[in-house]
Formats: structure tokens, C-alpha cells, sequence
């Protein structure tokens, strides 16, 4: 039931996504294929087998489970929001922006129209509402920024001098805030137990 009870902390249902949007199925689904609106992050198929006094009963159920960011971006859209690619793409950018990790050294390609696209379509396959901790554009160019950090300083093992060691320790943190904590089957494969987990123990860093 850890898996259960993970989804239940982070994430929304369908269900739950339509209650908090104020909206119905097919609105949902109508955004959903003109893909402006991110997938579930998590399906699952649940079978259901009980016995009781009265005998055996089974149920087959699909639930899909959305990132919590997902309601402010439904709700976006609801409002007739324009070209929601460009507002994905300006909410990214700004956030980098935004970063003193960036600002002390511009990564000028997470800038770029083809990356900034390639973004977009992780977002609207779900697959940062995994893992990111909200799914919002502002996490998403945070975790690529920190990762990008990451991989330059630390990929090919050699000594860090001061500077290094605290820009790579402040790339660790920013991911620690971005990234999502994962599923607990996830876990060990993820860009936390890579990034974070390991390389603070190999850093020795707090």
C-alpha cells in the first residue's frame, strides 16, 4: 500500500483534478487531445476480489493520477488561454531567470527553442508531473537547470576546487527542492537517488 498512500500525498485523481478545476470529463478530455493539457502521471489498474457472507465479488478500475500543478494549468485553460505552448515556454524561461545558479553562469541552450520544446512535450506526456514536485513550468526549468549543473561538475569525477564544490552544492539543493521525492519503486532508478542521494555522500555534503 506504499504506492497507494504516496499517490494519495502527491498527487490528484481525475476525479479530484475535475473538482478542484470546476469542470467536467469532457472538457478535460477535449484539452487532453489537443494535447495543451499534461496526461496522468500514473495509471493504474486496480482488481478488486472480495468475499463476504454474501459470496465473491470482483471489480476491475483505472485511475489516473495527476500532479497537483496540473489544476492551476486546467484552470488556465478554462479561461481561453492563448497558444499554450508560449505560455509554457515565457513561465519557463522567466523562472530561469529567475535562478541565482543561472544568473552566476548562463546555460544559454536551456534557452533555446528546440530544447524549450522538447520540454513542452515531457510536460505534456506527464512525465514531469512524475518527476518534479508540482509539474509547473517553474519546477521544470529548475530541475533541468540543476541537473545540466550537476552533470558538468560531477560527470567526470575530478576534484572540486572551493568554487566548485559550493556551485555543486547549491545545483544538489535546487534539485532537492524541484525534483519529485518518487514513487517507492521509482526510487533507486530516479534522478534523486543519482543526483542527490549519491552525490552528497560522495561530496560529503550536507
Amino acid at each position: 500500500m506504499e504506492l497507494i498512500d504516496y499517490l494519495h500525498t502527491h498527487f490528484l485523481t481525475r476525479a479530484q483534478l475535475l473538482a478542484a478545476s470546476a469542470t467536467d470529463d469532457a472538457c478535460l478530455d477535449a484539452f487532453t487531445a489537443a494535447g495543451t493539457m499534461p496526461a496522468p502521471s500514473y495509471r493504474l489498474r486496480v482488481r478488486i476480489d472480495c468475499t463476504s457472507y454474501f459470496g465473491a465479488h470482483e471489480e476491475d478500475h483505472a485511475i489516473d493520477w495527476h500532479a497537483r500543478g496540473n489544476v492551476a494549468w486546467l484552470r488556465m485553460l478554462l479561461e481561453g488561454a492563448h497558444d499554450p505552448y508560449a505560455r509554457f515556454a515565457a513561465r519557463y524561461r522567466a523562472a530561469l531567470e529567475t535562478l541565482d545558479l543561472y544568473r552566476a553562469a548562463p546555460i544559454t541552450s536551456l534557452m533555446a527553442d528546440a530544447h524549450v520544446r522538447e520540454e513542452w512535450g515531457h510536460f505534456i506526456a506527464g512525465t514531469y508531473g512524475l518527476c518534479t514536485r508540482t509539474g509547473r513550468p517553474e519546477d521544470i526549468a529548475a530541475k533541468e537547470l540543476a541537473i545540466r549543473v550537476i552533470r558538468l561538475l560531477s560527470d567526470d569525477g575530478r576534484p572540486l576546487d572551493g568554487t566548485e564544490r559550493a556551485r555543486l552544492a547549491a545545483a544538489i539543493d535546487l534539485l532537492d527542492r524541484a525534483g519529485s521525492p518518487f514513487a517507492p519503486h521509482e526510487r533507486a532508478r530516479s534522478s534523486r537517488s543519482r543526483y542527490v542521494d549519491a552525490l552528497r555522500r560522495q561530496y560529503d555534503l550536507k
